[in-house]
C-alpha cells in the first residue's frame, strides 16, 4: 500500500519537472482526506479549476482516504522525529495510524524534510 502526500499527486496533475512513474497508479493508493483539500486549493488557487476538473476528479477516485479521525489528530500533536510543519504532521499521523492497525505502508512523497521524519518514524520510502 502506497501512502499519496501531495507533493507526488500535483506533480502529476501540473506536470512537473519531476512526476511519479506509471506504475505507481497501478499500486493500492491511500491518502488523508487532507489530501482532497490540499489538491483543491492548489488547483483553484492557480486558476485551473476548468482544466484539471476531470483529471483530478480521476486521481482522487483512485485513493482510499483515511478520515481526520481523533486518533490522527491526536498523533499529529505529538513530537516528530525532527520539527515538521502542520500538514505534514497530519499526512505523518495518517501514515503512522495506518501502521498501528497493522498495515505496510510505503511513503511516496518529493518532500525531503517529510521523507527524514517518516524514516525517523521508521516508515519506509516509496522510490519514485
Amino acid at each position: 500500500m502506497i501512502y499519496l502526500d501531495t507533493s507526488v499527486a500535483l506533480a502529476q496533475l501540473l506536470a512537473e519537472d519531476r512526476y511519479p512513474p506509471e506504475h505507481l497508479w497501478e499500486e493500492t493508493l491511500v491518502s488523508s482526506r487532507l489530501l482532497e483539500y490540499e489538491l483543491w486549493n492548489r488547483i483553484n488557487a492557480r486558476g485551473l479549476t476548468a482544466s484539471h476538473d476531470e483529471s483530478m476528479r480521476t486521481l482522487l477516485g483512485r485513493v482510499a482516504f483515511v478520515e481526520l479521525l481523533p486518533a490522527v489528530l491526536s498523533r499529529a500533536l505529538e513530537p516528530f522525529p525532527l520539527p515538521v510543519r502542520t500538514l505534514d504532521a497530519l499526512h505523518l499521523a495518517s501514515v503512522t495510524f495506518l501502521i498501528e492497525r497493522s498495515r505496510e505502508i510505503h511513503l511516496a512523497t518529493y518532500d525531503r524534510r517529510m521523507q527524514e521524519a517518516a524514516r525517523g518514524l521508521g516508515v519506509s520510502i516509496y522510490e519514485l
